[in-house]
Parts: C-alpha cells; structure tokens; sequence
C-alpha cells in the first residue's frame, strides 16, 4: 500500500528520500522472492512490523518437543482446530442469540488486528485521533447496520415502546449525523505536511469497515433466514481449510498461487471434492430438524426468539430421477430421496472450495505487503481471527446475494408491518383496492362463502 512508503522516511519539507543503491541486500533479497525491480523499489519501505512472540501452550510444547517444526505445526493446528470446532457446536447449542454475539464479538476483534497493522505505521507521526476516530467510525457503521435490523425484525416491540419508536422514526437521519461528525472530526484533525498520509489512512479505515462490518451484517441477515443458511456455509468453508490443509500436507507437490507459497493444486482439488461430499451429508442430516431450517422470529408474546414452523417444500424430502447413465449401476433404482436444500448445498459447497480461498489469498497478499506473517497470535497455530474469517467473510456475502436471487420471495409479515405504520386514511385506501382486485379476480366471492 502507498502509506508505506512513508515510513522510514526523514520528516523534511518535502517527505523525500533518495533511493537505495543499487544491489542493497535488501533489494537483493526481494529479487530472490521472485519480486521485480519495480515491486522492490516499492516495497522497501514497508514498515517492519514486530514478529508476535510464540504463544503456544507450555503443555503443547513439552508434549511435542521432539517432533520437528513441521510436525508440531501440524499437531498444534490440528488440535486447536478440534477445540474451536468444539465451541462452535457449543454456541450452537446456546441458540441464535449467542450466535449474533459471537458474530460481533469476531467482528470488532478482526477490526481491530487491521486497524492495529495501519497503526504500526500511522503511530510514528504521532498525528491525533486516528484510533479514536477509527473506533469511532465502527460505532457509527454498526449503529446503522443494527439500527435497520432491530427495525426490520422487532417492527412490533419498537412500534410498542416510545423511545424505539423515535429512534427507528428517525434512524438514518441520527445515523448520517453521526458519521458526519466523524468526518469533521478527521477534517480537523488534518496535520500540515502529512494530509496524504492522513488520507490514506482515512481510506484504510473505510475499506476495513467495508470489508469486516458490512460482512458480519449480511452473516446476521442469513442466520435470520433459518441456522442453516449459517451453519452449513461456514462449515464448508470450515471443511474446506481443513482438506486443503491434509491434501496438501501429505500430497502436495505442486505450487497454486504465488500469494501463498504453501497451498498447492493437491490441496485445492482434494478440499473441493471433500467439501463438495460434506455439504451434501451436512444439509441432509440438518434438513430434517426444524432447529436449523425455520426462520429466527421474534415473538412478541414471550419477548424472545424462536424457531419453530411448518417447514417449507425446501427442507420436505422429494424423488429425483437418476439420469440414464447411472441405471446400470445402480438398478433397479431409479430414483434417489433429496432434500432439495441440498442442491443448493452443491452451489454452495463449490463457492466455498473454489472462490471462497480468494479471499485467503486476498489476506496472504494483504500480509506479504506488510510482511507479517499473521494479523495476530491470538489462536496457537493459526493466527489472529482475522485469519480464520478471511474466506468466511467473502462466502456470507455469496450466502445473502444466492438466498435474494434464489430462494427468498415476497414477505407476507414485514408487508404488514409496512402497512401498520400508515395513517388509518392509507390503510384504508389500501384495504379497498385490495379488495377490488381479489373481487375481480373471483377470489373474495370464495373465501366469503368459506367464512360463512
């Protein structure tokens, strides 16, 4: 990125600095990476952030100190990947409210491992307010995105309580006013001689709510829409990482990306079959438990949420027939039981094993410009949060835009509540014209009579 070209750097009038000689071992270096003159010239001021010291637990470390390196990685991921698959069944467990709090729980710490590798930079100017105002920022993003969702799905509790009323009334005006202040503030807090840096980092502020915020907002929606929609995609993406990771471990042999030196092609084509089986098995055994298929609502008698329906022709088991070329092999069936949630799991079990690494390699190149090694130590073995989520951001995304395009129609429940919040004169314009168009269609005459 641009803004690391200051660092480094003597603050003079002009911010300049003359280039580093040719065949400086640092530019030897970089060559030898692969990287070309012009990418080393260009990366050689790039702020040298601190190696985070080796957290492993003592315990792990004793128990395998006579392996080799790559050996005690492979245990220490493998084992802290079995503890945090445990807590996510955990959590699951605890319901979808527990859920939405994991979800910004992982939110604000993966803002604030970016923030934190733009503030190793930013800090050495000691130029004011970036940290505050880029916290302040995240509040303002969260309080419109979770603003608008209270509305959409507690429409009743906020109608009923003055205050929310207001609130909701006049959301996107308080929100606007908010993130002007903010802006302001930047504004005023603008340094003579460093505004592009400033800039930049204003920049960097904004991508990185782009990136985290807006994702774990859609990840809200799609929990909405039934725990399916959030248990199976992060789980391929899940699968995927893990399959990608043995295949390659044991098999690999061929490079994928330059990005990423340790994935290889074995990797990549072995996770995709893997995830590809395991979305399939995942959705038939969740399919038929209405835990995970019916919407979250919320109940306006109990004040609290629930799962419970009848379920939709989604999740109801249906026949498919088996194309031609598969009679012989398996007749005399010639048909096979689906839920048919489970060709939707093939869309997207494949967007999770083939699109969903881009977003891997997104953060890989992401730490190479900065040449750190992880955005954090915060799990042994794997890094910071961010670089678990890096591939599960993208995939929500993917999740909220197939259930839009694909599967969610017309909802029955917030047209009402649309037309509960009109004056009585408009409910009563609307009342009519419905009425006109069922009995113009001959529908009113039938339900009449059923009424009677």
């Amino acid at each position: 990125m641009k803004m690391s070209l200051f660092r480094n750097r003597p603050e003079t009038e002009t911010g300049l600095k003359s280039p580093a000689p040719k065949g400086s071992d640092s530019e030897l270096k970089l060559e030898k990476d692969g990287m070309s003159d012009t990418e080393s010239k260009v990366d050689s001021g790039v702020p040298e952030v601190p190696v985070p010291p080796d957290d492993t637990p003592e315990v792990l470390n004793k128990a395998l100190s006579g392996l080799s390196s790559r050996w005690k990685n492979w245990w220490v991921r493998g084992i802290l990947t079995l503890a945090m698959i445990s807590f996510f069944f955990f959590i699951i467990y605890l319901g979808p409210m527990v859920l939405m709090m994991i979800v910004l729980c992982v939110q604000i710490k993966c803002f604030q491992e970016i923030i934190t590798i733009g503030y190793s930079v930013y800090h050495s100017y000691h130029l004011p307010w970036f940290r505050t105002l880029s916290w302040y920022f995240l509040l303002c993003v969260n309080y419109f995105f979770y603003g608008e969702t209270v509305t959409d799905y507690f429409f009743t509790l906020v109608q009923r309580e003055e205050p929310l009323r207001i609130l909701s009334k006049y959301h996107r005006f308080i929100s606007f006013a908010l993130y002007l202040t903010g802006f302001c503030m930047f504004v005023l807090s603008l340094v003579k001689k460093h505004y592009r840096l400033q800039f930049y980092m204003f920049g960097w502020t904004h991508v990185t709510l782009l990136i985290v915020v807006t994702q774990s907002h859609l990840i809200i929606h799609n929990l909405f829409e039934g725990m399916i929609w959030f248990i199976v995609p992060i789980s391929c993406v899940i699968c995927n990482d893990i399959m990608a990771y043995m295949f390659g471990f044991f098999f690999g042999r061929t490079p994928l990306i330059k990005l990423s030196p340790k994935k290889t092609w074995e990797g990549f084509i072995g996770g995709f079959f893997s995830t590809i089986v395991f979305g399939i098995m995942l959705s038939y055994v969740m399919a038929g438990y209405r835990y995970f298929v019916c919407p979250v609502e919320f109940n306006n008698d109990s004040n609290s949420f629930q799962v419970d329906c009848e379920p939709s022709d989604l999740f109801q088991l249906q026949d498919y027939a088996l194309p031609r070329s598969l009679y012989s092999l398996l007749s005399p069936q010639t048909t096979v039981h689906l839920y048919p949630f489970q060709i939707h799991s093939i869309a997207l079990s494949s967007f999770a094993s083939i699109v969903g690494p881009f977003g891997g390699f997104f953060a890989s190149g992401f730490k190479r410009a900065f040449k750190i090694k992880d955005f954090a130590n915060t799990i042994p073995g794997h890094g910071g949060i961010m670089d678990r989520f890096d591939c599960q951001y993208l995939m929500a995304t993917f999740v909220n835009v197939y259930i839009a395009s694909f599967i969610r129609g017309p909802n029955p429940s917030k047209v009402i509540q649309q037309l509960l919040a009109l004056r009585a004169d408009q409910q009563l314009h609307i009342f009519n014209s419905l009425k006109a168009h069922l009995t113009e269609k001959g529908l009113l005459p039938a339900l009449e009579e059923a009424t009677a």
